[in-house]
């Protein structure tokens, strides 16, 4: 609740948690499952913030599309194509990664999966992919950005957080985003990300979400765009 608030003070037009969280170690923090669905929509209710949350499996599809204003396929489902055309069929808004090691053309190749059940809104997402670098966590594909512009009509979303892996780097890599031409940026925030059960390394404190979103409507604005 009180990063609801945070991040609504601060500007942001969504809030963004995850419920069910897809990990590479199966003895991580996975997500509260339905107790977290029921806290974002809590979060929706007491800030009026639009939620978007991940789904991994259709199975809980009923239970997502009752809070999710919009449905998140992360970069590890890319290409699920029975639960991409499933979304499709569902008619919420979908929000889509790019997979770790997937290039553009496979990206917009997933994205045709839920167009093609006539769900238009469908958003890319440029989260980062894994190269031969190791000073940071992904590396995160600004290049992307334009070229989606060119490849596509759909809003493009740039993912600084999980793109670095490191709260230090987002807001330089942020900044850059925007003057790249993403629409929209997804940041990590928490109010003390030392406690964070899942990417505190990544996470943004109130404080400098902040200081951030100052920092956004400067660049954007000197690039001739509105945020």
């Amino acid at each position: 609740m009180e990063t609801a608030h945070v991040v609504q003070d601060a500007g942001a037009n969504m809030l963004r948690g995850g419920a069910y969280k897809p990990r590479t170690s199966p003895y991580s923090f996975q997500g509260l499952g339905e107790e977290g669905l029921r806290l974002l929509a809590e979060a929706k209710e007491v800030s009026g913030l639009p939620i978007v949350t991940e789904l991994m499996d259709a199975r809980d599809l009923e239970p997502v599309l009752e809070v999710a204003d919009v449905i998140q396929v992360g970069a590890r489902n890319m290409q699920n194509y029975g639960l991409l055309s499933e979304l499709g069929r569902a008619g919420r808004p979908v929000l889509l990664k790019r997979g770790l090691s997937s290039t553009l053309e496979e990206l917009v190749m997933a994205a045709e999966y839920i167009l093609k059940e006539g769900n238009e809104a469908v958003m890319l997402c440029e989260r980062g992919i894994r190269t031969f670098e190791s000073a940071y966590r992904f590396t995160l594909d600004l290049m992307a950005v334009p070229v989606l512009k060119q490849m596509t009509h759909l809003p493009i979303v740039a993912d600084p957080s999980h793109g670095t892996g490191m709260s230090q780097l987002v807001g330089r890599v942020g900044l850059a985003a925007i003057a790249a031409g993403a629409d929209s940026l997804m940041i990590e925030v928490h109010p003390n990300p030392a406690r964070a059960w899942s990417d505190g390394a990544q996470s943004l404190t109130p404080e400098r979400f902040q200081q951030f979103m100052c920092e956004a409507r400067l660049v954007a604005q000197a690039v001739g765009r509105d945020i």
